[in-house]
């Protein structure tokens, strides 16, 4: 049986702006790929929770946050404007457990995903609970989804840090929101400070657009029926192995896989020197930190991975890191212009859509607990596990490296074009970063030769 709870919100704030860089670049990639990005999970609820305390902290989460009150509005032949509402309603499922909340909790979090989503009409944000069948105000189980136009990563941090200020007995806000607002943020963008930033990412992306070799993968396959394919490796022995590198090195331990996966790439498409799209929080900038929304940009990291110790590797992909992490604020409308206009200026078509994304997030910042012996990484070999994810024809990246914390390990999910990378190629460069960072990890002096 499922119930619908209406939610009413009411919060600060109302009108009507352009975009942000970060709801453009979603937008568009929406448009792309004709599909909604959503963003969230499930999870067990603690024990006690009721499902008016969800109710509750729906009705907090939209009234505080502008962006999950922010919908499209058309405006003509261009990109559309966003427009923040001050009140509302949103639903809130309510389904009886059967018996299996976690499993009825996947399958609502998949129905919810596959439901059209109308930008112009829906909130981006859909959410429901599993209650227990003989209490039916006992919530056992929890799905949440937003729109990836309206929330990134570091903004899902900055949503659950907010929640503290929620007394869940009474309603009532304890502190003030914080963090920089969509339409707030956009109005920004057209200023003085923000437009020099661009023009400097620009640049910076300018010199290195026309330094690089146009294609990641020179050599064209065959692809499979199915294009797109995908990967992951869950990999105890490089979690323990990547505390002992980046201890080493005194980077986080994103920075090792980074450079790992820059070896790896140079490896597969013979060119040493390359360049990949790291996924760039722009959290450092002033007012960002505690915004829920998104701004999240693509960065270009060009790294030598061709020659010396691995050591030397995370080192240039250290500041190559730092330098793309500088220069990932801007228009995107802007730099999709730039990439084109330098391409046909060469006379060849820019080949940009190589990425890597470390979702772990602070994780992937925290310090290492303890160094791990090499006997330990050692026996933790045989425990990775490889499985095949879901392929598609739906367009996507040349090549995606995702990085996600699993227990007692880090899985690495890659997901390719099968024009340029094939699945044993893909196999065999996953098992290849484990490789690279646990040989590393026993023997400072590795170097990167194949």
């Amino acid at each position: 049986m499922t119930m619908r709870i209406t939610v009413p919100f009411e919060g600060g704030g109302s009108g009507v702006g352009e975009l942000t860089w970060g709801q453009f670049a979603a937008w568009r990639s929406m448009q792309v790929v004709e599909a909604t990005e959503w963003a969230g999970g499930t999870m067990p609820l603690a024990p006690g929770t009721s499902v008016r305390d969800v109710a509750t902290t729906l009705g907090f989460i939209m009234s505080r946050h502008q962006s999950l009150r922010t919908r499209l509005l058309a405006d003509g032949d261009g990109p559309p404007k966003q427009l923040l509402s001050s009140f509302g309603a949103v639903t809130l499922e309510v389904h009886e457990d059967d018996g299996d909340p976690e499993r009825l909790a996947a399958a609502i979090r998949a129905r919810f995903e596959a439901l059209p989503w109308d930008a112009y009409t829906d909130w981006p944000v859909r959410m429901a609970v599993v209650a227990d069948a003989a209490d039916p105000d006992r919530a056992l189980w929890f799905v949440a989804l937003y729109c990836h136009m309206v929330i990134d990563g570091y903004g899902f941090e900055a949503l659950i840090a907010d929640l503290a200020n929620l007394d869940l007995a009474t309603g009532r806000h304890l502190a003030p929101v914080a963090g920089v607002q969509p339409l707030e943020l956009a109005a920004a963008q057209r200023g003085t400070a923000a437009l020099r930033q661009h023009n400097a990412s620009l640049r910076y992306w300018e010199k290195h657009l026309r330094a690089i070799e146009p294609r990641r993968f020179p050599v064209a396959l065959t692809p499979q029926p199915e294009r797109w394919c995908e990967a992951t490796l869950t990999s105890p022995a490089t979690r323990l192995a990547l505390a002992v590198v980046a201890e080493r090195a005194k980077v986080h331990t994103g920075t090792v896989l980074l450079a790992a996966y820059a070896v790896l790439l140079g490896r597969l498409s013979g060119q040493p020197v390359g360049a990949c799209r790291i996924v760039v929080s722009n959290r450092f900038r002033p007012g960002f930190a505690a915004s829920v929304s998104n701004l999240a940009q693509a960065g270009l990291a060009v790294i030598d991975a061709g020659a010396g110790g691995f050591d030397d590797v995370v080192a240039r992909a250290f500041k190559s890191q730092l330098t793309a992490g500088m220069h990932a604020y801007y228009h995107p409308r802007d730099l999709w212009a730039l990439v084109e206009r330098v391409g046909a200026e060469r006379g060849v078509e820019l080949d940009t859509a190589c990425y890597f994304n470390d979702r772990r997030r602070s994780a992937a910042q925290a310090p290492a607990p303890g160094r791990p012996e090499p006997d330990r990484i050692l026996a933790a070999l045989p425990r990775s596990e490889l499985r095949w994810g879901p392929s598609s024809n739906e367009w996507d990246a040349t090549c995606f490296l995702h990085v996600d914390a699993a227990p007692e390990a880090v899985e690495l999910t890659w997901r390719v074009d099968t024009a340029a990378v094939s699945p044993a190629m893909l196999e065999t460069c996953l098992r290849g970063i484990e490789s690279l960072v646990v040989t590393a990890a026993l023997d400072a002096a590795a170097t990167v030769a194949a």
